[in-house]
């Protein structure tokens, strides 16, 4: 039996209009606004912001966080589960499978230990780091796809899926265009058509620099070729990835000959509105996010008594946790005039 634990009277980490704060280790997690100590999750441009002093991040991270911010950023990088100290707390960072380098943020002060997800995904991804659940009395998860209609074919042979539809579109003289988020999700599909691809696929500007900040890290991607934006228009049945913002011009879309559309997006699932709004030809269901099952999963594997929900804060995720009878609030009760309302943290895993 450990030391018996004090609650804290104050959150461990708070929600501040800067973003996610620990005092006792005076540093933020993913801040929206510049800070002196920035621990981010990922290279996301929602997660990873201009201007902070000084960067903590996963060594597999460090490429893409230089080349969304700057290559002359300050940057400690630390090994996944290699234990540091800031200000009163250990800190360790845990890989979220979310893209290359996600981490989740492990913090532990005064026998709590506290856990920030940052975005993360329970699916197989040859791209990236496979998710480890992390034991922690207070989880702060994200919900991005946090309700039950959101659940994912965890036996869906993605490589396959997309060679397919680009081979059948192929022959009957189609170029395939793939949209897909430059940073992460473009990595992925590359990463499963390794291995099938015969040809290199041509890639949007965009997309060229982070794929080879994966190949640094040793990633096995499919051959590319950038998309020449003098190029009259491109007639041999290619498969194109780009992301969904050429849809806006009209320019760089009659450069793709004859061609039929596809989004590679959770959003996919079920035809939601999102997709048919945008009009593609085809929709693959294709993640890096967790569905409910995989955020309920982890959540379970976490130990967790008490959890805070990031994106979907007052949705269904909130409340199913609450019939479970663990603690679940927003994140945004992490504000101190919030949490204090709330009576402080529930006793710790290891008292």
């Amino acid at each position: 039996m450990g030391p018996q634990v004090t609650p804290l009277s104050r959150p461990l980490i708070e929600w501040t209009e800067r973003g996610l704060y620990c005092s006792p280790g005076d540093f933020y997690i993913d801040p929206h606004r510049a800070v002196d100590t920035a621990i981010v999750t990922h290279a996301h441009s929602d997660h990873a912001r201009r201007g902070s002093r000084r960067y903590i991040c996963a060594n597999s991270s460090v490429g893409l966080l230089k080349s969304r911010l700057g290559k002359n950023i300050l940057v400690e990088s630390v090994e996944f589960r290699e234990s540091f100290i800031l200000g009163d707390t250990r800190v360790s960072l845990h890989p979220a499978g979310h893209i290359l380098g996600s981490a989740q943020v492990r913090v532990e002060h005064r026998g709590e230990v506290w856990v920030a997800s940052g975005d993360y995904k329970r699916d197989p991804d040859p791209s990236c780091e496979p998710f480890e659940p992390v034991a922690c009395d207070t989880f702060i998860t994200e919900a991005t796809f946090g309700t039950p209609k959101y659940v994912w074919n965890r036996s869906a042979e993605h490589g396959r899926s997309i060679h397919e539809w680009w081979m059948k579109n192929a022959a009957e003289g189609w170029n395939s265009v793939l949209f897909g988020y430059s940073l992460g999700k473009a990595q992925r599909i590359l990463a499963e058509l390794h291995g099938r691809a015969t040809r290199p696929i041509v890639i949007h500007p965009t997309i060229t620099e982070l794929t080879e900040c994966y190949r640094r890290e040793g990633r096995a991607l499919a051959e590319t070729a950038e998309f020449d934006p003098k190029a009259q228009e491109i007639l041999s049945g290619d498969l194109i990835l780009a992301p969904p913002s050429v849809l806006e011009s009209a320019d760089w879309m009659r450069r793709l000959g004859q061609h039929r559309t596809a989004f590679a997006s959770g959003w996919m699932q079920g035809g939601s509105s999102w997709g048919r709004s945008r009009a593609y030809d085809h929709g693959f269901v294709m993640s890096d996010h967790a569905d409910w099952d995989g955020l309920n999963q982890t959540i379970r594997e976490s130990g967790a008594r008490r959890v805070f929900v990031q994106h979907r804060a007052s949705g269904a995720l909130v409340r199913h946790l609450r019939n479970l009878g663990l603690e679940a609030h927003p994140a945004e009760d992490l504000a101190l005039d919030r949490y204090a309302k709330l009576g402080g943290v529930t006793p710790s895993l290891f008292s």
